[in-house]
């Protein structure tokens, strides 16, 4: 098949694809990564790129997303162009998937004997220990098995009746015990109910057991490494994630791992993620990867999936039944994890198809299920996960938030990157703004746009509706296509020299995803006989939640009007669930726990939830004896 050359500026990276190969695919070819929401199906207008020279084919279908003038000059949707010989492209900054404001971890409270919350402590205890063992040599009187000989000293050090043995290890015990003049280090590994020799080497080496941790978001993937004699952090990083070029959210990667030959580079993206950050997080450390002997990961339903390379189609499908909900344990080598082959890999249980790991992690990180108080945990991304409960009972639902809160659906909404707006306030028609890295203004991101929504209402410049006060005079109000939007950066301000507003449709979009989650919370709340007021503690997790304003969030009807000191951030509880299921099995014991006992509340079929949603599409409620506080 013909091959042609595809040039991508401002990179200047150079790839070799087949003659037809789409522009999208070249740039993940050549390791570029555009912004992809819907998965390459040509409808969200995301992957714009131009043609500085070259042939094309555009699908016409995709010209609605250009201006004369921008079709002029060359723009396509890389989704949706085919190459018809050697050409040279421009991917403008704003297509490209940058590196997230990552919250690597908020919550690092750690002491020599357990990890310890507000509300919980679990002992030291890691999946994968080291035992440092000095044997006597066998005699006519003491001519047990090696194997036997292992396992009776393991008996006096740690207890445990029995222990099973890889295969690759127990074939190179023999020769181990007697080159080392029978002093050994033995791994042992836990897996459910049973422990295994997972490992057995010369000599005195406890010193070196490391392990991972791993929050394998939607949007960002975030990992730790850490020292599994003392349960020390050594370091942590975060990266994008890569399957972003296949799907922005989960179901355009659902839809994507679903077509023909789409799991395999899609499962593929999520472990170069992992290597990558491995690669990061031992970087310049005197730590071999070879004693790195276990992983433990935490996300979504869907990402659980993905990562484990497991069909994840019936998810999104009715009656909504994924494959699997407890993982099995395996070894890193199954995944091409670059540690310790035989390092074993545990992946959080998931608890239904939009309820997964990352929550059940979040919930024993709060104690939520140790605790006789009522308390509640909400993850809010383009889906609100939210689990409530106390040490007799949990329930839990998931609403599908839209991308709202992650800047897309709006005019000028962006991810939480370099340049992102992401605090607003008004006063006196005057706008002042804070952006991520102090950069020229780029964009809005999520808790950017919740201010933005309440200092409008708070100024009467929108009313509950959402509505734009169209008798005001305001400079800063102005019309296109007779849709008002109000400008929150001028022109003369921004970086890339065009305004930054805020429509009214963009508005009823964020409008629509705050009433989607208050309406999942008061469901759930409805649902077990409670009211608000009897949530003593209610904790908000992720990165969205860690900038969010708690007052403005209660003031557009986002969060229920409980006490603000009710109301706590807790940071990347996914995170520190992997972390402390890594390193205290009673913590991953009591996540398996979790995820069996809780019950999830279908919203789809639930139907006092979509009369809740109607309710919920005003600011800040249509009942605003829910929100007593709210002054405006």
């Amino acid at each position: 098949m013909e091959q042609i050359t595809v040039r991508f500026q401002p990179s200047g990276r150079q790839v070799r694809v087949a003659l037809g190969t789409s522009i999208a695919e070249a740039a993940r070819s050549a390791g570029i990564h555009i912004n992809n929401l819907c998965g390459g199906e040509g409808v969200c207008g995301e992957c714009r790129v131009r043609v500085i020279k070259g042939d094309y084919e555009m699908e016409s279908s995709a010209e609605s997303f250009f201006s004369d003038d921008e079709l002029e000059q060359g723009y396509v949707l890389a989704c949706q162009s085919k190459i018809l010989g050697d050409i040279e492209i421009d991917i403008p900054l704003e297509s490209t998937i940058e590196e997230a404001k990552i919250l690597k971890d908020e919550i690092q409270e750690q002491a020599v004997h357990g990890l310890i919350t507000e509300n919980v402590s679990y002992p030291i205890k890691p999946l994968a220990r080291k035992i440092y063992l000095e044997l006597s040599p066998p005699t006519h009187d003491d001519n047990i098995t090696d194997l036997e000989r292992i396992s009776r000293e393991l008996r006096k050090k740690i207890g445990w009746h029995s222990y099973d043995i890889s295969l690759d290890c127990l074939r190179t015990i023999s020769t181990t015990l007697r080159e080392s003049d029978w002093k050994i280090t033995a791994t042992v590994v836990k897996d459910k109910n049973r422990y295994r020799i997972q490992q057995v080497e010369p000599y005195n080496t406890v010193d070196k057991n490391f392990g991972i941790a791993v929050d394998v978001g939607t949007t960002t993937v975030v990992a730790q490494i850490v020292d599994l004699r003392t349960g020390e952090v050594i370091a942590s990083e975060g990266v994008p994630n890569k399957q972003a070029q296949y799907g922005e959210d989960v179901i355009s990667r659902m839809i994507f791992a679903c077509q023909k030959d789409g799991l395999e580079p899609i499962h593929n993206a999520i472990i170069e993620n992992i290597n990558e950050l491995i690669d990061m997080l031992i970087n310049g450390k005197d730590i071999d990867r070879s004693h790195i002997n276990a992983m433990v990961a935490a996300g979504n339903t869907t990402m659980s999936h993905l990562l484990l390379n497991l069909s994840p189609c019936s998810i999104r499908l009715e009656p909504y039944v994924p494959t699997a909900d407890v993982y099995p344990q395996i070894y890193a080598k199954d995944l091409s994890i670059n540690i310790n082959p035989g390092a074993i890999i545990e992946v959080i249980p998931s608890v239904a198809s939009y309820v997964g790991g990352d929550i059940v992690a979040g919930v024993m990180v709060c104690g939520i299920p140790d605790n006789s108080e009522v308390q509640g945990l909400i993850d809010i991304g383009t889906n609100g996960e939210i689990a409530i409960g106390n040490e007799e009972w949990l329930v839990c639902c998931s609403a599908s938030a839209g991308p709202a809160f992650e800047g897309g659906g709006t005019r000028c909404g962006m991810r939480a990157t370099k340049g992102a707006i992401e605090k607003i306030e008004i006063r006196d028609g005057n706008v002042k703004y804070q952006t991520i890295g102090n950069a020229s203004p780029r964009g809005i991101c999520g808790s950017g746009l919740i201010d933005c929504i309440y200092e409008l209402v708070k100024n009467g410049i929108i009313g509950s509706t959402g509505k734009f006060n169209r008798d005001l005079k305001d400079p800063r109000i102005t019309y296109e296509d007779d849709i008002p939007q109000y400008i929150i950066a001028y022109g003369d301000e921004t970086d890339s020299g065009d305004p930054i507003v805020i429509t009214e449709l963009d508005i009823d979009n964020l409008i629509k995803s705050k009433g989607a989650v208050f309406a999942a919370i008061k469901s759930l709340v409805d649902y077990i006989g409670l009211g608000f007021d009897q949530l003593e503690r209610f904790y908000v997790a992720g990165g969205f939640g860690n900038y969010l304003n708690i007052r403005k969030a209660i003031n557009i009807g986002l969060l229920p009007d409980i006490p603000e000191e009710r109301i706590a951030f807790i940071g990347n509880s996914s995170l520190s669930g992997a972390r402390m299921s890594l390193i205290s099995e009673a913590a991953f014991e009591k996540c398996i726990s979790i995820a069996k006992s809780m019950t999830n509340i279908e919203l789809s079929v639930y139907q006092p939830f979509m009369d809740e949603y109607v309710a919920a599409l005003f600011l800040p409620h249509t009942d605003k004896r829910l929100f007593p506080s709210v002054d405006y």
